[in-house]
C-alpha cells in the first residue's frame, strides 16, 4: 500500500508525517513522536489504557488509524500540563492516590478530561458509566471516582 501524508495538531503543535496507512494512532504517537504516555495493553479496544482525545472525544488509539487524524486535533496525557504546572485532573489523581502501577492512569486521566469537558459536576453514576470501558487491575475504582470528583471541584474553582 502507498504511504499517506497527514497533517494534524498533536498537543497543540502542528505535525506533518508520511506514514503507512495501517499504522495505529498509538504506534504513531509512541514510536513516531516519542509520546510514550499513551499505553498499549489489550490492543482490542476494551481496556482504555490507550485513550487519547481526538477533537475532544475519547478514542482507543490502539485501534484508531493514525491516518484518520488528518486535519484533526489530538490531545495526549503529555499535552495536559502547562509547562511544569500539572493539570487539575493530574493533581487530583495524585492527591487521591488514584493509581498504583500507573499503567492505566493516562487513559483514565484522558477519559476524565472528556467527561469534565461535558459535565462540570458528574454524579458517581455518571462517572461509573463514563468509565465502563476502562480497566484498572491495581487500585480499584473508589480512588479513581474520588479523583474525578476532586478534579471537577478544582476545575470549577479555577473558572
Amino acid at each position: 500500500m502507498t504511504d499517506v501524508t497527514l497533517t494534524t495538531q498533536i498537543n497543540g503543535r502542528p505535525q506533518t508525517a508520511t506514514i503507512a496507512p495501517r499504522l495505529s494512532l498509538a504506534e504513531f504517537l509512541r514510536d513516531g513522536l516519542g509520546l510514550t504516555g499513551t499505553k498499549l495493553s489489550c490492543e482490542m479496544q476494551v481496556c482504555g489504557a490507550c485513550t487519547v482525545l481526538v477533537d475532544g472525544l475519547p478514542v482507543s488509539s490502539c485501534n484508531y488509524l493514525a491516518a484518520d487524524v488528518d486535519g484533526r486535533e489530538v490531545l495526549t496525557i503529555e499535552g495536559l500540563a502547562t509547562g511544569p504546572e500539572l493539570h487539575p485532573i493530574q493533581k487530583a489523581f495524585i492527591d487521591k492516590f488514584a493509581m498504583q502501577c500507573g499503567y492505566c492512569t493516562p487513559g483514565f486521566v484522558m477519559m476524565t478530561k472528556a467527561l469534565l469537558d461535558e459535565v462540570a459536576d458528574p454524579s458517581t453514576d455518571e462517572i461509573a458509566d463514563h468509565f465502563e470501558a476502562n480497566i484498572c487491575r491495581c487500585t480499584g475504582y473508589q480512588p479513581i471516582v474520588a479523583a474525578v470528583r476532586e478534579a471537577a471541584s478544582l476545575i470549577r474553582e479555577d473558572r
